[in-house]
């Protein structure tokens, strides 16, 4: 594919290329060719050619005889290429492109001048704008001109540039006395008094990518600024009044200040057009109450709005006409469930640790005006508390007893707005917490499927006060009635009823624990049923529905009577699952939890979990280098819910994990494991090194050195705030190592101590977990290796301590302590600096329960009243609050 000339200036397509490259576009384009992947094929092998963008460019800019459609279709594909091509591409090429693309800003077709826009945007994302000076003085001669084409065109790419790379325009450019965004900003706001609705729009949208980086230009202009967006309020277009509402919603999270004199007219306007016939405005608008509560603004600016403001959310609460929740309602749950039915998952890796992370159960949700009512309504009852009852629940009331069939959505919206205010609002509900659940219990019986989906979502947010009161005889009784309740509505033939209530019936376990106890054989049979009559989308939720009761009963569970029901189901689906099959994730994590909680009971279904998730293992780690001789796409998260599951097996089994890994190249497989370039492997990965090195250090032994080094690599790194939970992880399980193998750590102590104590000295950066972890790992590391340790103590004991004292009573703080005593005993004067804060540490244990330690504390403690002299100890414990000399007077110092 050759060109006439190499200068961008002279160079000219040849007729063929033209001919061949629209042929293949066309030929692509009909709805009949099956051979469009012949065609893409060719089409990346022309992309090879230094001048088929250029082709591509002629195509779009030139070819007035072709369709649009094929026009569009080379600036499209020119697109793409550039992201991969322009870094390296000849300058002569680029010049081309360039100069083609800037009278396509003007284009008389407005698909020409879309595709033009988006190319532009794509160019200066990747190559910024100071080596294409010629556009900008392009952009600002068509804002000035009277030809609406050039005014729209020029919006277009700048609307592009300004969404995906505004930091661009507000950046210093050689040779420009001013930055971009300086001049084209006063020229957008002109625009909002456009007639053009489009440029009208455009501009405003472009103005609002910059509130959150707030120009210069913009911060001068902000009454400029607001007096356009009073004006355009009222604007005839919805995409322009959603553009308004979402200025305040910004302006409220992150410029406040700028809205205070005008906050009034504010709220008032969106109040307003939170009842806007169009929904997508009306959604815009609702995001204002959030994000102001969120904001912790001060709330008396909202508090006389409320008695307007609540009606319009719970009005906006009902399902509208059109919401497809009504027709999933619908569906009738012996229907097999399709590929699209399927939400991705999330599996989170194993933490060890004090916190932690939540998952976002709505992640994969459609956010509408229903749950942003709903959303909007919980964060003004954590506000306001009761102070939202008086208005709210005469209309609660009155929507809950309107029994007729055309109310049920009010119906419906009013328990979802009982479950929001559920947490803000306890105080005043509680007194009447037993009527309100004695009205829920029989909507769970409901006619309307979405009714009695909402009641099971509605009774779990009381779950922990539900569980409070049973120790009364009423409460009692009505926790009866709720579970069984619940239960029946698992076994719903309503897909949407199914999922409601499981995901409510797991809520009340965890928080119901110890008394599901006696009713185990019920749960266990409804549970199980359920499994039989599920299809694959809900099966997930009773996986984590039993594995939730699992975690809250614990061994309990390990009854002949319990397991007979509980695990022929699910070893049959066990087995009936292939290796590759992501209906096994949810599975492998169910069995995590059953292992943990039968513990030693696990051993008889052991050998077959244990080896399958070392295949797992094995074939994805292949798959990653070669699917096809591994007949398995490579999917990560096979390894680490196998990797978790195997950690759930050793904390189970303990010591009697130890006959199967000596079975198993585990140990090596781990290893790699520890070093794979995704962290979330990793993060598992060290989760198991540290539960094998507490059951069974013996089979790491050959390679500990190896173990610690990489572990220790982890703490040592640039990027510690991206990967804080492969390092926390890392952390605890190098100090679970430390105090099996002892001696044969000191290679690596100093190199992790000082990897430790930048955390130590800097908390409050990093998460809770890595602080309490970094503590423990150093005190187990100074109770091995007291020599190693002690000579550095003047480095890190006062932070060392202060993160000590914020430990819970466990034994990881009996070894923490224990280290402290090793080291003070071989170098003393080391803490003598630091007394107060070891003071302090050494008081903050409620009980300590070994009496060794005990006893060895109090021995450090006189050995520091006897060597400090006239007058220092006192002068020590002056400086302590009662409360902590209270407790060490326990060791009569």
């Amino acid at each position: 594919m050759a060109s006439s000339g190499s200068e961008a200036s002279t160079w000219r397509p040849q007729e063929e290329g033209l001919r061949e490259i629209c042929g293949l576009m066309e030929h692509q384009m009909s709805p009949s060719s099956g051979e469009k992947s012949q065609i893409f094929q060719k089409l990346q092998q022309y992309s090879q050619f230094p001048d088929f963008n250029n082709y591509l460019a002629f195509i779009l800019a030139r070819m007035e005889g072709k369709s649009i459609e094929i026009r569009q279709a080379a600036g499209l594909l020119l697109k793409n290429n550039l992201r991969s091509a322009l870094k390296t591409m000849p300058p002569t090429n680029q010049q081309y492109l360039k100069s083609e693309l800037l009278p396509c800003i003007g284009a008389a077709d407005r698909q020409i001048r879309s595709t033009a826009g988006t190319i532009i945007s794509t160019f200066v994302q990747i190559g910024g704008v100071a080596g294409w000076p010629e556009l900008l003085h392009a952009l600002v001669k068509c804002l000035d001109s009277n030809d609406v084409n050039h005014i729209e065109g020029a919006m277009d790419a700048l609307s592009k540039i300004c969404e995906d790379a505004p930091h661009v325009l507000d950046s210093d450019i050689p040779g420009l006395s001013e930055r971009p965004i300086d001049v084209f900003l006063p020229r957008f706001l002109q625009l909002f008094h456009s007639p053009n609705i489009t440029l009208r729009k455009l501009s405003l949208g472009s103005v609002n990518q910059y509130i959150m980086l707030m120009p210069t230009v913009l911060y001068s202009s902000m009454d400029k600024y607001l007096q356009g967006l009073f004006v355009l309020s009222n604007d005839t277009a919805p995409e322009v009044r959603k553009l308004v509402c979402s200025a305040f919603v910004q302006l409220v999270e992150v410029r406040s200040a700028v809205l205070e004199p005008h906050l009034r007219n504010v709220i008032e306007y969106i109040l307003i057009v939170n009842k806007d016939p169009d929904d997508e405005v009306a959604l815009e608008a609702c995001e204002f109450w959030s994000t102001y509560c969120e904001a912790e603004l001060p709330p008396e600016n909202l508090r006389e709005f409320l008695p307007r403001l609540i009606p319009v959310l719970l009005s906006n609460m009902a399902y509208a006409d059109d919401d497809e929740s009504l027709l999933e309602a619908e569906e009738d749950g012996s229907l097999p469930d399709r590929d699209q039915d399927l939400k991705p998952r999330f599996h989170s890796s194993r933490f060890h640790g004090s916190e932690d992370a939540e998952e976002d159960d709505d992640i994969v949700n459609v956010w509408n005006l229903r749950k942003c009512s709903a959303a909007a309504l919980d964060f003004l009852s954590n506000v306001f508390g009761d102070d939202i009852l008086p208005t709210l629940m005469p209309i609660l009331q009155t929507k809950l007893t309107t029994g007729s069939d055309e109310a049920w959505k009010d119906r419906e919206a009013a328990v979802l707005a009982l479950g929001a205010i559920g947490e803000g609002c306890i105080n005043g509900l509680y007194p009447h917490l037993s009527e309100i659940i004695s009205f829920l219990i029989p909507l769970l019986d409901d006619k309307f499927p979405l009714i009695r989906s909402i009641s099971c979502w509605t009774i779990s947010r009381f779950s922990k006060y539900i569980v409070q009161r049973t120790a009364h005889q009423e409460g009692h009784e009505q926790f009866d009635k709720i579970l069984i309740g619940l239960l029946r509505r698992i076994l719903d033939d309503n897909k949407r009823v199914q999922e409601a209530a499981c995901s409510a019936f797991a809520t009340l376990e965890e928080e119901a624990a110890g008394e599901l106890v006696s009713r185990l054989d019920i749960i266990l049979r409804h549970l199980m049923c359920a499994f039989g009559k599920y299809q694959r989308r809900n099966l997930r939720i009773v996986y984590d529905a039993i594995g939730t009761l699992a975690d809250a009963v614990g061994g309990e569970l390990n009854q002949p009577q319990y397991l007979e029901i509980l695990m022929p189901p699910l070893i049959a689906k066990w087995q009936q699952l292939s290796n590759s099959d992501k209906d096994l994730f949810p599975l492998l994590e169910c069995f995590t939890s059953i292992a943990q909680a039968l513990g030693a009971g696990f051993s008889h279904f052991a050998q077959p979990v244990f080896q399958r998730c070392i295949d797992i293992i094995q074939t994805q780690r292949l798959a990653k280098v070669d699917p096809v001789s591994s007949g398995a796409q490579y999917d990560k998260e096979f390894i680490v819910c196998s990797l978790d599951l195997l950690s759930g097996l050793a904390e189970g089994l303990g010591a009697g994990i130890e006959s199967l890994i000596s079975q198993s190249n585990l140990r090596d497989m781990l290893l790699q494991c520890c070093v794979d370039d995704a962290y979330d492997i990793r993060q598992s990965a060290f989760a198991l090194l540290g539960d094998l090195a507490r059951v069974c250090p013996v089979h790491l032994h050959s390679r500990v050195s190896e173990f610690l080094d990489v572990a220790a690599k982890q703490l040592n790194t640039p990027k510690l705030k991206e990967t804080l939970s492969v390092a926390n992880n890392a952390c605890w399980a190098i100090g679970e190592l430390a105090i099996k193998v002892h001696k044969e750590v000191s290679p690596v102590v100093l190199s992790v101590i000082s990897c430790l104590v930048p955390i130590l000295q800097h908390p409050k950066d990093l998460n809770k977990s890595l602080v309490e972890n970094s503590a423990i790992t150093l005190g187990r590391l100074a109770w091995v290796c007291p020599e190693l340790v002690s000579p550095h103590m003047d480095h890190f004991m006062q932070s060392w301590c202060i993160a000590l004292s914020m430990i819970r009573d466990d034994i990881e703080k009996e070894d923490a302590f224990r280290g402290l005593c090793a080291i003070v005993r071989a170098n003393p004067s080391g803490a003598v600096h630091s007394l107060v804060y070891m003071c302090k540490a050494i008081a903050s244990w409620h009980e300590i329960r070994s009496e060794d330690l005990h006893n060895e504390v109090s021995q450090v403690l006189h050995g520091y009243k006897q060597m400090l002299k006239n007058g220092a100890w006192e002068q020590c414990m002056s400086a302590l609050e009662p409360p902590v000399k209270e407790q060490l007077s326990k060791y009569q110092v």
